[in-house]
This record gives structure tokens, C-alpha cells and sequence, in this order.
């Protein structure tokens, strides 16, 4: 028997940019939204969503630091005739961390390739492939995440069939990037994916 939780981890420490606010309701319960700021290793920050019911937050400041268990979810975003995919982190546990606490930023999920890999070489001549992947949670619903291998995992997940089921470790990261429109107009976006560390057929 599969346990949904077990195949979307998320474990988040960094700081709030501000206090979550008041966004929607699911199911009649009250979800809060905001950013997430997590340092790499490199000094880069990641500024991630995050999503968390208002039962969650009793006792939480608001503001500053804070770690987080969560799973990333996926969702439909219209922007004028057209759906974009949107991802943010879903807060199942959160609570107040030292303002000295480590950044953390691991996720873990098992889930189903949707297509095959796309596999490219940056400018900077380092071999990626593009994965999107699904990860089955409970109520019969799927969430589609976008991922990215580096080097030998991005050789793997090159070869790997549509249907293949694995499980790929990393983190959350945040990227910028322009997009350009056919009328030659173009707009800052910033793309959401996970950043593989590890790649493995189940």
C-alpha cells in the first residue's frame, strides 16, 4: 500500500519576507500564502511560496525565521486565456526556528515521469534535462512538478521511458527568466523547480 505523504517531503528552514496573509478557502478552512527565503550554500537565495492553513499558524510571529514540513504542491494559475502551472510549498507542520538556525532545503518525492526527459547543454556547456514529474496525493488528485537533473542524473533521466517510476531527491529552487511573447514584448518571470541531487528507478 503506497502512503501519499511519503512520496512528497519537503523540509524548509529560512525566513519569512513578511507575514503570511489570508489567500483563499479549501475545504472551509482559511489558507495563508507568502515567500520563503532560503540561502544556498553559494550565498544564492531561493524565494520560495509557501501556503499554510490558519490552524497551522496559532503561536507562529509571522515574521523572521521559521522550519517548515511541508510537500510541494502544484496547481493551475490562469493568467488571461491561458493556465500556467504553479508551485508552492504546503505547509503541514511549521514553527518558529532561531534567527541563527542552518537553511535547510531537502525534498523528496516518488512519483511517475510524465514524458520524456528534455535534455539540453547551457551556454556554459553543462549537460541538464528537463523532467516533469507526477506525484500522486490522496483524494485521487496528482501534483506535476518540474525538476531538473545536472550531469550523470540528467544522462539517467535522458534514457528513462514515460510511465517510469522513480525517486528523485534535491531541492526547491527559485530562477529568473524573461519571457518573450510573439509581439516582442516581454515580461520577468520566476520559475520554480526541483533541482535534482539524486535520481533513482523504483
Amino acid at each position: 500500500m503506497e502512503y501519499y505523504a511519503d512520496c512528497n517531503i519537503a523540509r524548509a528552514t529560512g525566513t519569512l519576507s513578511g507575514a503570511l496573509a489570508a489567500d483563499h478557502v479549501m475545504r472551509g478552512e482559511t489558507i495563508y500564502t507568502g515567500k520563503l527565503i532560503i540561502e544556498r550554500t553559494s550565498g544564492t537565495l531561493d524565494v520560495l511560496p509557501i501556503s499554510a492553513p490558519g490552524r497551522l499558524l496559532d503561536g507562529i510571529c509571522g515574521t523572521g525565521a521559521v522550519s517548515v514540513r511541508a510537500q510541494v504542491r502544484s496547481y493551475n494559475l490562469r493568467e488571461g486565456d491561458a493556465n500556467r502551472l504553479a508551485i508552492t510549498l504546503f505547509a503541514r507542520y511549521i514553527e518558529d526556528a532561531p534567527e541563527n538556525a542552518c537553511p535547510e532545503n531537502d525534498v523528496s518525492l516518488v512519483g511517475t515521469l510524465c514524458k520524456k526527459a528534455v535534455f539540453r547543454t547551457t551556454p556554459f556547456m553543462r549537460e541538464i534535462a528537463d523532467i516533469l514529474l507526477a506525484v500522486n496525493r490522496a483524494f485521487g488528485r496528482s501534483d506535476y512538478i518540474p525538476c531538473i537533473a545536472w550531469g550523470r542524473e540528467a544522462h539517467m533521466a535522458a534514457e528513462l521511458c514515460p510511465g517510469t517510476r522513480v525517486r528523485l531527491c534535491g531541492r526547491l529552487q527559485s530562477r529568473e527568466y524573461v519571457k518573450r511573447f510573439p509581439d516582442g514584448t516581454e515580461q520577468g518571470r520566476t520559475a520554480y523547480e526541483v533541482s535534482c541531487r539524486t535520481l533513482e528507478i523504483m
